[in-house]
């Protein structure tokens, strides 16, 4: 009898080892479908010319095409992603500072939404989730936002949830992102922590979140059907001595603030915790949502990233020759970057007699946009018929130009203007003025309508030098 019991108990046992190992199996196979098994980064080939056309998603049955995003279901259970007043519970400063930054706003930045309206009433909605999905990608992924009318839940910027459920990247751009917001039916989180712990959910320590590639999922960005190199913020970075020096994204976007040194109220104390306010330099967009101390961090990031110097003047009988240079000093992708609809930087270059007679000018803001002739650093694009792209950027077909400044690159220009010695006074003052602006006021109200935005204007640098009458050549 004693024998039996123990072959039956021998059994059951046997029998509980096969079934454990079994479901532990299919956990794993299906976890495989859907995230990459080691949270990380996967081989992104060298982009010689700029475009990774083997990483553009071409399969019109991927779950969310035009984007690349994949999560582990389609749609996604809205029950499967947490508030971010969850978060807020114990991650009181990160969230604080999270909730004043452009990513919590990229939903619900007017001028985007305004865009994605045009761009989806253009293709007939063909290009509605490639703009969602970096821009609110839980909306995407459960199928809450909608690029024209009311979402059908409220559905939230790039949250915690969109970064700290990223368990892989799919590559470079285009919202190439894996979300994995559970792992056998517990909620799990990914970030730059190996020891970190939590009493409300797991957490895995994810390399990819300490590196560019981590960015590079949305910071590059591909027309998703003639493969336009459109945005390549990554690739300037890859490309740049910043990558050689091992010098992040992060590293300047999320600088670590001396006052925070826990990331949750019950955590360690760290040396640093990175910073959630994700400076960059739209001050434009605070100002308009009333953050007047975000706006300011942009506006010194801004101040930060230039200088310019006058590198010769030359005075004859009759003109006035001038050479400026303009650096790249601190920013780590081309400057400006992003979107080339919008970012421009320009110079504004005066000369002066000593009575304050302009006795030149170029570089004014003239009905909402630099004049003609501007002396300006920005990408213009062009549709199939080489004409100019403005905001219809889904009609982009090529780049017409280029003249953004490289990483620790510099771009010179140069000035000639007439001079008649005999109507002006001696000595004359040269002034130029760097700006910058997101958008052009221009667009802004062709996008949203007069009056609705203001945009800002803000100064990166000056530099001046003063001219005298017998001063015939002169370097500075």
């Amino acid at each position: 009898m004693k024998q039996l019991l123990s072959i039956r108990v021998t059994v059951i046992i046997f029998l509980c080892i096969v079934l454990c190992n079994k479901t532990w199996a299919e956990n794993k196979a299906s976890d495989a479908q859907h995230s990459s098994s080691t949270p990380g980064i996967v081989e992104i080939p060298l982009n010689i010319n700029g475009l990774d056309t083997q990483l553009i998603e071409k399969d019109e049955k991927a779950p969310f095409f035009p984007s690349r995003a994949k999560a582990s279901a389609n749609p996604m259970p809205e029950h499967a992603f947490e508030k971010t007043e969850t978060c807020a519970g114990c991650h009181q400063e990160i969230y604080s500072q999270w909730q004043n930054s452009v990513m919590a706003k990229s939903w619900e930045d007017p001028i985007y939404r305004s865009l994605l309206e045009m761009a989806s009433k253009a293709t007939n909605g063909a290009i509605d989730n490639f703009c969602i999905g970096c821009h609110t990608p839980i909306g995407l992924t459960t199928g809450n936002a909608v690029a024209v009318g009311q979402d059908k839940a409220h559905s939230p910027g790039v949250d915690c949830e969109s970064c700290h459920n990223m368990s892989a990247s799919n590559g470079n751009g285009n919202g190439a992102y894996v979300l994995t917001p559970k792992k056998y039916g517990r909620p799990l989180k990914f970030g730059p922590r190996s020891d970190a712990q939590s009493p409300y959910h797991d957490t895995a320590y994810s390399e990819l979140h300490t590196k560019s590639e981590f960015c590079a999922t949305c910071h590059n960005v591909t027309h998703p059907f003639n493969q336009l190199a459109v945005e390549r913020t990554y690739d300037e970075w890859r490309d740049s001595i910043y990558n050689a020096q091992g010098i992040e994204c992060q590293d300047c976007h999320m600088k670590p603030e001396a006052k925070m040194v826990k990331s949750a109220i019950m955590g360690k104390e760290r040396e640093s915790v990175a910073s959630h306010y994700f400076s960059g330099g739209n001050s434009t967009l605070h100002t308009h949502f009333g953050n007047e101390g975000m706006a300011e961090k942009a506006r010194e990031m801004l101040r930060s990233s230039a200088k310019m110097e006058i590198t010769e003047t030359q005075l004859g009988n009759y003109s006035l020759r001038t050479k400026i240079r303009v650096t790249n000093i601190g920013a780590g992708h081309k400057l400006p970057t992003g979107f080339p609809e919008g970012r421009e930087i320009w110079i504004d270059y005066q000369v002066k007699d000593a009575n304050g007679k302009t006795i030149y000018r170029l570089g004014q803001v003239k009905d909402g946009h630099t004049e003609k002739g501007t002396k300006n650093f920005k990408a213009v694009l062009g549709d199939k018929n080489n004409q100019e792209v403005d905001i219809n950027v889904w009609e982009a077909d090529r780049i017409l130009s280029d003249t953004r400044i490289l990483p620790m690159g510099h771009m010179d220009v140069e000035y000639v203007s007439e001079i008649e010695h005999n109507d002006i006074s001696f000595p004359l003052t040269i002034t130029a003025d760097l700006y910058y602006w997101p958008f052009s006021q221009y667009l802004v109200d062709k996008i949203v309508g007069p009056n609705k935005i203001k945009v800002e204007i803000v100064k990166l640098t000056q530099v001046s030098t003063t001219i005298f009458q017998e001063q015939n050549l002169a370097t500075h």
